[in-house]
Order: C-alpha cells, then sequence, then structure tokens
C-alpha cells in the first residue's frame, strides 16, 4: 500500500495547466409516469434543474477538488451559458480561468433529462458548434496557453472535439512544454493519435483505442500489442486504456503493462468519470507517483465519481476511504479527541432510533477482563461509545508511571475493535460532563462497582435509561499486569 496521506500533501503544492473544451453541464431531474401520445417517448415531469461546469471545466474542477491549483484555458461565447460558466469558475477558489470568448460561437451547453427514481438518463439536448476555432481565436487561444506553461508542474490537454485543440493549438502546446520539461497528459477524442505526438500519457477510452488503432481491444493482450503501435506513431511515453466497468490497462514504452480492475461500486451516472480520471492522473503524476500509483489513485476516483449524481468531483477525503483498507479507516474514523463534538454521530444515530451505550475507562493495557466488559456493553446497545481517560487524567487517577501507552495509541487499540462504535477522550477526571452530552439510554461498568458508584448513573436513569453492571473477569487487571512485566511478585 503506497503513502496515500504523503501523496496528498504532496498535491496540495502542484499546478495543473488545464487546456480544453468548456462547457455548461445542465441536469434536469423529474419522474417519468407515462409515455407521450405524440411519440413513442417517457415524459419527464420535471421538478428541479443544476447547472455545472463541464467538459474541459469539470477536469479542472477535479483537480481543485483534490487540493491541486489549475490553470484553466476555454473558450465560451458571449451569450448566457458563457456568462454563467464565468461565474461558476470564479467561484473555484484554487481555479484560474483564462477564457478566450468567440462571439461567433455559441458556449457548448448539454441538457441531460434524467429520470430521478430510476437515475435514468432519459435524453440530452446539445447546443454547440463543434469545429475547429478560427485562426484569430487559435491565436489567442495560444498565446493565453503558452506564458502559463512555466507556472504549472504538469500539463493536461482535454480534448471533446468542439474547437479548442486544434492541430496547430496541440502542436504548439506540447512542443513548448517539452522544451521546459513538463509531461503533458492528452484525454484524446482524435483518432489520429499521431497529432498529439510528444505527449507523455494518452488516457482514450476502449471506444476511442479501437477506432485508433483499429484493434478489437478487447483483452489485457490485445491493448498491450495495439497500444505499443499507437505509442511509437504519438512517440509517447505511456499510454493509459479506460475499460468502465472492465478496469484500465496502462502500456509504457518500456513494455510494462499494468491492469487493475474497477472497484465494485453501484453506478448513479457515469457523467464526467473520465474527467476524473485524467485529474487525478494529472496531480498524482505532478506530485511525483510513480506510473502504477497513479493509476490506483485514477481508478480510485472514477469509482467515487460513478457513485454520485451529474459531472461530479472527487474529494481527498472520498478517495482516501476508497483506497484505504477499512480496518485502517475504522480506527481513525471512531476517534474524537478530547474537546472534539461527537454530535454528528450522535445525531445519526438517534435519527436511526438506534440505543445508544456508554463505558469508560483508562484501558491502558487491553485484556480479556476489558473484552469481556466491552462486548457485554455492545450486546446491551446498537452503538457502544467508549469513554476514554487522556493521559493527563489516567494520570492523576492511577499515579506516576501511568499510563503505559498514550492516549492516541490506547483509543486506537480500542476503535479497533468490532464492539467499539466510538471513543472519545476526556480531559476530567470523571465523563460526567460527557455522559451529560452523549445522554446514552445503556450505562455500562465491571461488576465491582454498585449501582450508586457508577458516575453518571443519576444522569442515565433521570432520562429513562438504565446501568448494567458486567461481572469481571478474575485474574485480570492492567495493574497487575504492570507490576508483574516491571518485576513485581503480585
Amino acid at each position: 500500500m503506497f503513502d496515500f496521506d504523503a501523496l496528498s500533501h504532496a498535491i496540495l503544492r502542484q499546478t495543473v495547466l488545464c487546456v480544453g473544451d468548456l462547457m455548461l453541464d445542465e441536469f434536469v431531474y423529474g419522474e417519468v409516469s407515462r409515455i407521450s401520445p405524440e411519440a413513442p417517448a417517457p415524459v419527464i415531469a420535471a421538478q428541479r434543474s443544476e447547472i455545472s461546469i463541464g467538459g474541459a471545466g469539470n477536469v479542472a474542477r477535479n483537480i481543485a477538488s483534490l487540493g491541486a491549483r489549475c490553470i484553466f484555458v476555454g473558450l465560451v461565447g458571449e451569450d448566457d451559458a458563457g456568462a454563467k460558466l464565468k461565474i461558476l469558475l470564479s467561484q473555484q477558489r484554487l481555479i484560474e480561468s483564462v477564457l478566450v470568448c468567440d462571439s461567433k460561437r455559441p458556449t457548448t451547453r448539454k441538457v441531460r433529462f434524467v429520470s430521478e427514481h430510476f437515475s435514468t438518463h432519459m435524453l440530452r439536448a446539445d447546443w454547440e458548434l463543434a469545429r475547429p476555432a478560427a485562426p484569430e481565436i487559435e491565436q489567442q487561444l495560444i498565446d493565453a496557453i503558452l506564458p502559463q506553461l512555466a507556472r504549472a508542474n504538469i500539463v493536461l490537454l482535454s480534448d471533446y472535439a468542439k474547437g479548442v485543440l486544434t492541430a496547430r493549438v496541440i502542436r504548439n502546446v506540447i512542443d513548448a512544454a517539452r522544451k521546459l520539461g513538463k509531461p503533458v497528459i492528452v484525454d484524446p477524442k482524435s483518432a489520429n493519435f499521431a497529432i498529439y505526438r510528444g505527449a507523455t500519457l494518452l488516457t482514450p477510452n476502449r471506444k476511442e483505442f479501437a477506432e485508433a488503432t483499429r484493434s478489437r481491444a478487447d483483452d489485457e493482450q490485445g491493448i498491450a500489442l495495439a497500444a505499443r503501435e499507437a505509442m511509437q506513431l504519438a512517440d509517447c511515453e505511456a499510454m493509459l486504456v479506460t475499460q468502465s466497468e472492465h478496469g484500465m490497462t496502462l502500456v509504457t514504452q518500456k513494455g510494462e503493462v499494468i491492469h487493475v480492475p474497477a472497484h465494485p461500486v453501484k453506478v448513479s451516472d457515469v457523467s464526467g468519470a473520465g474527467d476524473t480520471v485524467v485529474a487525478a492522473l494529472a496531480v498524482s503524476l505532478a506530485a511525483g507517483a510513480d506510473w502504477e500509483t497513479a493509476l490506483r489513485m485514477a481508478n480510485a476516483a472514477a469509482a467515487v465519481a460513478v457513485g454520485k449524481k451529474g459531472t461530479a468531483s472527487v474529494t481527498p477525503g472520498e478517495l482516501r476511504r476508497r483506497i484505504l483498507p477499512h480496518a485502517f479507516l475504522a480506527a481513525e474514523e471512531k476517534i474524537i479527541a478530547a474537546g472534539g463534538d461527537p454530535g454528528a454521530h450522535l445525531s445519526d444515530w438517534r435519527r436511526q432510533g438506534l440505543r445508544i451505550g456508554f463505558t469508560n475507562g483508562c484501558f491502558d493495557i487491553l485484556h480479556p477482563g476489558h473484552v469481556k466488559v466491552l462486548t457485554a456493553a455492545r450486546a446491551a446497545c446498537d452503538r457502544l461509545i467508549v469513554g476514554l481517560n487522556s493521559d493527563a487524567s489516567a494520570r492523576r487517577l492511577k499515579g506516576e508511571g501511568r499510563p503505559i501507552q498514550d492516549e492516541r495509541a490506547r483509543a486506537e487499540v480500542l476503535a479497533a475493535l468490532e464492539a467499539v462504535d466510538l471513543v472519545v477522550i476526556f480531559e476530567e477526571d470523571t465523563p460526567i460532563r460527557l455522559i451529560a452530552a452523549i445522554a446514552p439510554s445503556v450505562l455500562v461498568k465491571g461488576g465491582d462497582y454498585t449501582r450508586e458508584q457508577v458516575v453518571g448513573h443519576e444522569i442515565v436513569e433521570a432520562g429513562g435509561g438504565e446501568v448494567v453492571l458486567v461481572d469481571i473477569l478474575p485474574g485480570f487487571s492492567t495493574t497487575l499486569l504492570v507490576d508483574r512485566a516491571r518485576g513485581g511478585k503480585s
């Protein structure tokens, strides 16, 4: 497993120059209840609509959502859609947009009508002029792009074949980037890969790759063979073929073939998933990731994106939860530091009507006696919160030399237990304030206490809850274990 956190921090220092076809995405959601009598097509009763930055703009949005800075160069018309896109881009903190305006062409706009209940796309209506930019606009684009190259760590060309990435623009950008030693990623649309000659990485989907290479591209071996020939034509270092639910295959000029299967995920909407893939690749490679690491980042990002509606962006937190093993994340997500607020967890559990239990202790060296109390406590409720004495609190309670393990270590061990749903560290000598804030339905302690000795019993019982005393397991005590370890005779 690669160091995700280190890579994420490195991404924060990167700048990506993204150039491509900007478009306004609009999603109209509604219910489909009948077939039109005028034509054999569904009738959708529109209930709400959403607009977002689409096309290469969605690539820029994903770069920013992953934490990198993005300089975005695109083309708009003098129209309402263009005005909306300018406003949307200005609201993106990490995107610096450099937009060329062409009064002779409309801003590309795509409107998708989606069944709210079934998450099914019923119809897409496009407003666009899919032809190369005029020579004077082409020059304006080149003049806007080239001065930005020195500021970028990597260049990303997002080609939707709407007119921005003409052969001349592509050639100028790739040649200038190579002179400056800047890697170039291209998400291609043209079946003639030669126009992208000199790029570092090409990322066609399976359909685009099959058309460009005139191959079936239906298995890893076939993709690898066709990719090697295509890479010679395009003079690129690597080629990545994305294959939707079949994963991704990357082939390098050195002959390395890396395939990663797609993450199992419930697909909500595939719109813009390719944008997410190239954005994740760009920020990862810019931050120094190797091919395989960048590929795994992109694959995980795609899995997050397709689980969302519309042209979605992916955050580092979402990516982290997708990449890192559940057991690794569980401990982190279950721990609330001293002074933290468990309110979000409590609200969610109460909304579900769950019975909340609470127990507490120092849990310095976890032993079978602790495990018995914790499992019995969890059996008495639906969600168990463990109050954990901080280091200072444990020291006041147990004396100098304690705790043996610091509060973070003790919290991580507790959080790794299936019986524990949340660990909340507290600084006070007793958890009375914490119990008052949580107001649990069940308060659990070991049977070496009486009901009256259990801190917080009055609060819980006054709220209609109960105190549960669990028989302790004879022969197990942290104090005895510490004494024995230190050479005592106990």
